[in-house]
């Protein structure tokens, strides 16, 4: 009952890990046969350089996005506010860096909790004035921008803060530190929803929110609790994105993240349903998505253009997970094989 080789064989075969795992060998064969560069790490100063290693830094916000996300979607909502809270958490806290004495472990506190406010707030329109997700987190993905312009004074706020700028940009262990960041809340987040009955929660939720209820699940709570966790994951990659380029551009920060995190989501084989969910597809849905952007990028494809390519792979790889659409496929060719 314990196989370990079961356990990896049900995250492909029912957890729908399968699909995006194609998809990403896939696009990383490519690279390996046009771009052989694509593969080249280097080692300078004890630390990894390389389009490899890029991937994982750049794709570090949407993974933890997609974090996030995933619970959200696990109850059957969903968030739309988080590149807003990216541009709040972001532009606060390069105000108080540049403004104040605090140290930066205060400043990130205070980022998680404006962060986690600001998401706990979407789950109480959700689960207390029962606004549809999609209506109550477009309040805040509309109205944060303006919050953000509203801290930083409509100006770009930039800062040179040792500790800030090594969040972003920092390594550890040879690899950015962003990658850390990732790691840590990935295992946090699985540990809660995999080994207690957080994850039995979150799901029952998503699949029939009336019987959760009168069976005593606190449905509400949980609701309230993962948009809370979401705003948090917004505001850690908020802050990744903020120091990277040492700067609060409250009008560009998480501009139109919430499409790749959900992207990311739906690609690593979560339903928007919901009540069921998988943090690992979740993963390589974003590391799909950034490896994808940056072998467009590496081609030359135009910024304005590079999404329709990226749309397109996306839809087959969600197509792919369709049980209807594999079974119609299937058909297709059996019909074939026969009339041959």
């Amino acid at each position: 009952m314990n196989d370990p080789l079961a356990k990896v064989k049900g995250w492909f075969t029912g957890g729908g890990l399968l699909w995006p795992v194609l998809s990403l060998a896939a696009l990383l064969a490519f690279n390996l046969a046009y771009q052989p560069a694509f593969f080249r790490v280097v080692i300078q100063d004890g630390h990894l350089y390389g389009t490899l290693v890029d991937v994982l830094n750049q794709g570090a916000k949407v993974m933890l996005l997609a974090l996030g996300m995933t619970l959200v979607i696990g109850t059957g909502g969903v968030d739309l506010s988080v590149g807003s809270v990216m541009a709040i958490t972001g532009a606060l806290a390069a105000l108080l860096v540049t403004t104040t004495a605090l140290p930066f472990v205060a400043v990130l506190a205070l980022c998680v909790l404006a962060g986690a406010a600001l998401g706990a707030w979407n789950g109480l329109l959700v689960t207390r004035l029962r606004i549809q997700p999609i209506i109550a987190t477009l309040i805040l993905m509309v109205v944060g921008r303006g919050i953000a312009m509203l801290i930083t004074d409509g100006q770009i706020v930039t800062f040179e803060h040792p500790t800030f700028v090594f969040f972003g940009n920092g390594h550890f262990l040879g690899l950015p530190f962003t990658v850390t960041i990732v790691a840590l809340a990935f295992a946090a987040t699985a540990l809660l929803t995999r080994r207690t009955a957080i994850g039995l929660f979150i799901e029952a939720a998503g699949d029939n929110e009336t019987a959760s209820r009168f069976c005593g699940a606190p449905v509400r709570l949980v609701k309230v609790l993962v948009y809370a966790f979401s705003g948090v994951c917004a505001a850690l990659a908020g802050l990744i994105a903020t120091s990277n380029i040492k700067a609060a551009d409250s009008s560009r920060v998480g501009e139109l993240m919430e499409l790749d995190a959900i992207f990311a989501v739906l690609v690593g084989g979560t339903a928007l349903t919901g009540g069921r969910f998988t943090l690992v597809g979740s993963i390589v849905g974003a590391l799909l998505i950034q490896t994808l952007t940056t072998t467009m990028y590496n081609l030359g494809m135009p910024p304005a253009i590079a999404p329709v390519p990226k749309a397109v792979v996306i839809l087959l790889a969600c197509l792919l997970q369709s049980p209807i659409f594999r079974a119609q496929l299937g058909g297709i060719f059996a019909r074939r094989t026969t009339a041959e």
